[in-house]
């Protein structure tokens, strides 16, 4: 990273007084001096004496702030930083790669008596089920008596199992149970790209010519590990549906016997 002050130039970018970028990077003046002088900021440019920052400075900024987030010190950052191989962007890609799930839903909001009706649910069961489905992330409160609804679909999927029958307290327990499943199989699948393909990667050095393939298995590890589990879970409902209806049929030619 460059330690030279910027020379004038008419058509700079660069039109940030130190103040202006603390309010555009949410960071405090303070905090911004402390960086420049540990050389992980960019030193402005200085034009009549007073200095002024631009877009590269607030990228600056804000890499340093999501690094500080994902649990990097400072020394840490400025390693990464001066990393010709600009290694710290590659690993706040891997980062939103690994994140970043399937194109957002657009969110409903639903008022409390809407979500009754279409529940079925009473004025007396309504609290404690509006509770448990905010715990689980199905509702979010956005008022007194209205929801969001993150994702519409899995609301959709719900009220066919309450119309169903299927008691709406029943269904969300179930939820919960099959949220704590998946956190573990997750878990299982970072592993196993953790173990395989980052740490042999990482003892390497991070070597410039393996990052096209470890970004390629980045990319990838999310469809496959979700066909990979859509299959193996194809596979174990379609037993447990047969071992269900063949117990029901056991106990009826019981009855009839």
């Amino acid at each position: 990273m460059s330690t030279a002050p910027r020379t004038h130039d008419s058509d700079s970018p660069n039109r940030l007084t130190v103040e202006q970028l603390a309010a555009e990077s949410g960071m405090s003046v303070r905090n911004i001096r402390a960086h420049q002088a540990r050389g992980l900021l960019s030193p402005p440019e200085v034009r009549h004496r007073v200095g002024y920052y631009g877009p590269e400075h607030l990228a600056q900024l804000r890499l340093i702030r999501d690094l500080q987030a994902d649990g990097f010190n400072l020394n840490g950052i400025k390693r990464l930083v001066e990393d010709g191989h600009a290694t710290a962007e590659r690993l706040l890609r891997f980062r939103e790669a690994l994140s970043a799930g399937p194109r957002a839903e657009p969110a409903e909001t639903l008022s409390i008596s809407e979500l009754g009706r279409r529940f079925r649910v009473s004025a007396a069961e309504a609290p404690e089920l509006l509770a448990k489905a905010v715990a689980l992330g199905v509702l979010t409160p956005v008022s007194a008596d209205r929801y969001e609804v993150p994702s519409p679909s899995l609301l959709a999927i719900a009220e066919e199992v309450a119309k169903a029958g299927i008691p709406v307290r029943s269904t969300l327990a179930a939820l919960e149970e099959i949220q704590g499943e998946l956190d573990e199989v997750s878990r299982s699948v970072v592993q196993l790209f953790l173990e395989g393909v980052w740490k042999p990667f990482a003892r390497a050095d991070m070597p410039a010519e393996r990052w096209p393939a470890v970004e390629q298995a980045v990319e990838r590890l999310r469809p496959i590990a979700s066909e990979a589990l859509m299959a193996i879970f194809e596979q174990r409902l379609g037993s447990q549906i047969r071992a269900a209806f063949a117990e029901i049929t056991r106990r009826l030619a019981e009855r009839g016997s």
